[in-house]
């Protein structure tokens, strides 16, 4: 049996800043497929801190991956909502991504997960700016990625309810106030699976 191949896209939230690599999401979820038995390589990631749509597009263009990949994820947009940017530069953007990633799993949408981009506005990192304008915000933006998503029949994972749960739980923020922790992302890893299991 060949080893499961699995494909990352996004931004920080991806390569998990601020915890070890191994707490990231992506690997997260490919040791727990690893424990159920099944061969996994190691997740390509291409994902870089800050990254907007455009950037990420343009990090794929650059990047060397080895498609067609059995597990695709992407989760992105937080940065363009963070520098505010235009909502309809986001769906154009955001569609072409993901026509991408479809491509990438060797045209199976059912391969890929769309995750929700996180609400940093419950942070610390937050604290001295509109919490409830960033929240909207993200809302608005998730919309437009849910929709597309759907549009293009592949799954999609909400992880910002998890993120909210920050406020009232320290625990769930890494060390630089911003970023989600380890313990967070395994969350995400864990709703992850029933999905890849079934994509599998």
């Amino acid at each position: 049996m060949k080893p499961i191949t699995y494909l990352a896209l996004g931004d920080s939230y991806t390569i998990g800043e601020a915890v070890p690599a191994s707490a990231s999401f992506p690997v997260q979820a490919a040791d727990m497929l690893r424990a159920t038995g099944i061969n996994i390589n190691q997740p390509d990631i291409v994902a870089v801190t800050g990254w907007t749509t455009d950037e990420l597009a343009a990090g794929i263009a650059g990047a060397t991956l080895h498609p067609p990949y059995d597990l695709v994820t992407l989760l992105i947009g937080v940065n363009n909502q963070y520098r505010g940017r235009p909502l309809d530069e986001y769906k154009a953007e955001f569609t072409a991504l993901l026509q991408q990633a479809i491509h990438f799993s060797g045209n199976r949408p059912q391969a890929v997960v769309v995750l929700s981009i996180p609400d940093w506005g419950v942070t610390p990192f937050a604290a001295d700016r509109d919490r409830q304008k960033i929240s909207r915000e993200i809302d608005v933006f998730n919309a437009a990625n849910k929709e597309i998503a759907a549009g293009f029949k592949t799954r999609y994972l909400d992880i910002t309810a998890f993120t909210r749960e920050a406020a009232a739980d320290p625990s769930l923020v890494a060390e630089d106030g911003l970023h989600p922790s380890g313990k967070d992302y395994q969350r995400w890893a864990q709703a992850l699976i029933p999905m890849f299991l079934t994509a599998l």
